[in-house]
Parts: C-alpha cells; structure tokens; sequence
C-alpha cells in the first residue's frame, strides 16, 4: 500500500484572493472535460470572496460556453491573454496590427506548400475565422473555438484581431521556426504540442493577470496559478503560489515554486481544496477569510 506524498502549499500571510488556472493539462482531465468536483468548490471560493480566472490560449466564447453554470463573477483571460473579461464586460484586450496578420497568414501558405500539415486561426473579437474546410482540422479547431467562420480569404476579414493561432498537425516546432521572424516585433509562443500563437509584443497571460490584479487591488502575494505548458511561464511569475502541474513541461516544472498532482489526478481541484481547508481551519481571520475580496 502506498502513502500519498503531502501537499506542496505556499505560505500565502496576505491571504488567498485569486486563483488562475490554465485549461488543457492544468484543469481539465484526461479527456480534456471540466472535473465535476469544480463546480462546489467554485462556490467555496466565491464565499470565500476569492476570485477565480480561467486562463487560456481559447477564446472568450469557447470559456464562457465551459463555465456556463457558474459565470458570475467569473473573471477569464481569453487568448492568451490578449482578452480580459469579467461578467460579460471587457476589461482589458491588445490588438494585432493588420499588416502582422496577413504576414503570418502569408509565411504559413508557405510551409503548407511546402508539405507541412498547418492552418491557420485568425483570431477576432467577433469570432474567429479560418479558410481551412477539411473536417480534420476544423475538428481540431473547434475544441477551443467555439465562435468560428469559415471564409474564402484570411487576407479579407474585417475585424479587430487579438491573436494568430497556427495548428500543425504533426509538431508546433517546425511553425514555430517559420514564424521565427516574427519574434523581433511580436509575441510568439509555442502553447502546445500542435500549436504556436502570434500576439502583440508584450502581451501574455502573465501581462493580464496582473492588469487583473491592478483591477482587485491585490498582489503576487494573494493569487495563487497553475500551469503545464510554456505560455503559462509570465503567468506563473505573476503568482506567489505559483504551481507546475506533476505533468508539466519540464521548463514550467523548472520555473514555478511549487507542485501539484498531474491533471489526471485533479491536482487544481486537490490544492485549492487544500488552501481553503487551511483557510477555514484558522477562522476568520485566515488566509481566505477577507470578505468582498473579488
């Protein structure tokens, strides 16, 4: 019989006020599903006063389509960041230049008649718009868009554009290099196994968490963040309780302060739980117990 290892906790002294947590390998399971135990201790949290913020590479209507059941007061970071909103309302988004859109748009073309099995996701605020028909990739893209348009021209759409998300079917890396020009100007991140996201410079899930924080009026001390994969690193440095899940990409296992169990194990669900049972354990005047916190 084995012996569960304890939980790797922060010390959090100026209490728990927010939690951010990535989607794919953070807080879904293994079949890429919300875990049904979010759902009562999103109500823990929220009694608790403590903010809780999806974060992710999918856009707003995709998250707000997963949380239905529990959107009040939920704050999401859509986009990689390049979205923030909270009840439905904008708080913060940055905008991708026209001419940067149609670059990426152009160099990918240009892998795929070279042989690579890439396309291409231009992301809107309105929704996001592909030229891409066959049902292999709009499969794929629709696990994380749920506002998609199919157009004849990625060079034609008329919207104010947050991202560019690039899928090869085979590896990221090889887009990734493609895209390397890219890097001078523009954020360019590799946010999974398949995908690489072209965002304005500067802007990641690290930058939005704390124009987050900046709008609770908290700090690093208050938030906790789990991530798996490299565009959850920014977002991690924003958070003292910082948290690689036991599945992570070596790199974010390296860079956050702490360890929780894989997602398959429903580390997120297990730490959080952990963090408020402290916080109840030590009254109300505990780490969580600041009312109207968020």
């Amino acid at each position: 019989m084995t012996t569960a290892q304890p939980l790797d906790l922060p010390d959090l002294p100026a209490g728990l006020r927010l939690v951010v947590v990535d989607m794919d390998g953070t807080l879904l399971d293994g079949r890429g599903e919300v875990p049904d135990g979010l759902w009562p201790l999103l109500e823990r949290l929220r009694a608790a006063g403590v903010a809780f913020a999806p974060a992710s590479g999918r856009q707003y209507a995709t998250l707000e389509r997963t949380f239905a059941p529990a959107l009040d007061g939920m704050v999401f970071i859509a986009e990689n960041g390049t979205m923030v909103v909270r009840d439905g309302v904008e708080l913060s988004s940055t905008t991708l230049e026209r001419e940067a859109v149609t670059g990426v748009v152009a160099a990918v073309r240009r892998v795929v008649a070279e042989g690579r099995d890439a396309g291409t996701v231009v992301c809107g605020k309105r929704t996001a718009y592909v030229e891409r028909t066959d049902e292999a990739f709009l499969a794929e893209v629709r696990r994380y868009y749920a506002a998609l348009e199919v157009v004849d021209d990625l060079d034609a759409v008329d919207d104010a554009f947050v991202k560019v998300a690039v899928h090869d079917a085979e590896a990221a890396e090889p887009v990734g290099e493609a895209l390397a020009g890219f890097r001078a100007s523009h954020q360019v991140v590799v946010s999974g196994a398949h995908w690489v996201d072209v965002m304005p410079a500067g802007v990641t899930k690290g930058d939005a968490v704390r124009r987050l924080q900046d709008e609770l009026g908290i700090g690093p001390e208050h938030t906790v963040a789990f991530g798996d994969y490299l565009n959850d690193l920014e977002m991690l440095d924003a958070a003292e309780g910082s948290f690689a899940m036991a599945n992570a990409h070596p790199e974010v296992l390296r860079r956050a302060r702490h360890r929780a169990p894989a997602h398959t194990e429903a580390g997120v669900l297990t730490v959080v739980g952990a963090l408020l049972d402290r916080a109840d354990a030590a009254g109300p005047a505990g780490p969580a117990g600041a009312p109207g916190a968020a």
